[in-house]
């Protein structure tokens, strides 16, 4: 296990771990590093009537060991046995934290993440059903929003995150954005 010291030290100067499947970990620091813009976010027409036809029943931190599973359950994952206890632990403390959509069936999708400061930092997300990610990360973007969170990193810029608004920054403009964002302190629950 990564020790929460040396794992939320990362994430405040702009680190974050992933995990090969030989066990060995890696940190990385992108340049450049996608974000999305709390104000400046695009919800898709389609996840708006998807939200509207209420399918998913949204949650926070009701089961964040089975959604962190459900991330890593792809045929390549960075997510390995080590990186699993060192985000448990970040959760049993406080700093990890899920967003989860049930169904009539269960867990359906979601994602989870670290809360540092002003910043959530998104590891990963998952979807059992068409749209659960989209609808659990608009549900992130309103909470962090309501929150006063005024940084969501994504790290790495997918079309899937574009269409949110995921836009890619120069590392020291998100350093930048980093620090601003580490002198406030908001709670994420």
């Amino acid at each position: 296990m990564i020790p929460p010291n040396i794992l939320l030290g990362a994430y405040s100067i702009g680190y974050f771990p992933m995990g090969e499947s030989d066990g060995v970990i890696s940190w990385h620091s992108p340049d450049p590093r996608a974000i999305i813009p709390l104000d400046a976010v695009r919800i898709p027409r389609s996840t708006r009537r998807l939200i509207r036809k209420r399918l998913f029943r949204v949650e926070i931190d009701t089961c964040f060991e089975k959604v962190i599973d459900s991330c890593a359950g792809r045929e390549e994952t960075w997510i390995n046995e080590e990186i699993k206890e060192s985000y448990l632990k970040l959760h049993e403390l406080g700093y990890a934290h899920s967003i989860e959509c049930f169904d009539s069936d269960g867990l359906a999708g979601g994602l989870y993440g670290v809360a540092l400061g002003s910043a959530f930092f998104g590891e990963s997300m998952f979807s059992h059903r068409s749209g659960a990610s989209k609808v659990a990360l608009t549900f992130l973007v309103d909470h962090l929003n309501e929150r006063g969170y005024t940084l969501l990193d994504t790290q790495y810029i997918t079309p899937h995150l574009q269409m949110f608004g995921a836009v890619e920054i120069p590392r020291t403009k998100y350093v930048e954005l980093l620090r601003t964002a580490l002198e406030v302190s908001r709670c994420f629950v």
